[in-house]
């Protein structure tokens, strides 16, 4: 899974997710992308579980970025835990995602193949997903 190797802070505040991306926007490093059409945190598992959905289906023939990374712990107090007592232990690692996020990108492969792929990818996240080709992005559409 992916995780921060040493943070600042064990412990961080939810925070909130105004407006839409203005960052990780474009489609930089690959031809084909994954973009996020919600906001929503994206767990470590659930970014693990599209990147083997999408190495599998492409059959390790392209390249795959994966855009975002998971460096906001979330914390959680025990079950049946009374009110009170500090801030639960740190359970998993989330990535803050808005809409207009690019989260995966594919190179070397054929256009409908990485559809597909991106399809299958964006089925094992909890959010919106529309698949974008930089060539589109620059005539663009």
């Amino acid at each position: 899974m992916l995780s921060p190797k040493r943070v600042k802070y064990r412990k961080i505040q939810r925070g909130n997710m105004p407006g839409i991306a203005s960052r990780c926007n474009t489609v930089a490093f690959g031809d084909y992308a994954l973009v996020a059409m919600d906001r929503m945190w994206i767990t470590n598992r659930q970014i693990e579980a599209a990147r083997i959905a999408l190495n599998r289906h492409i059959k390790r023939g392209g390249k795959v970025w994966i855009r975002i990374y998971p460096d906001k712990p979330y914390t959680k107090k025990p079950a049946e835990t009374r009110m009170g007592k500090g801030k639960g232990a740190p359970e998993y690692w989330v990535a803050v995602v808005k809409p207009g996020t690019v989260m995966f990108e594919l190179g070397g492969i054929d256009k409908k193949l990485a559809e597909e792929a991106m399809h299958l990818a964006g089925a094992k996240l909890p959010i919106r997903t529309r698949f974008v080709c930089r060539s589109d992005l620059e005539l663009g559409a």
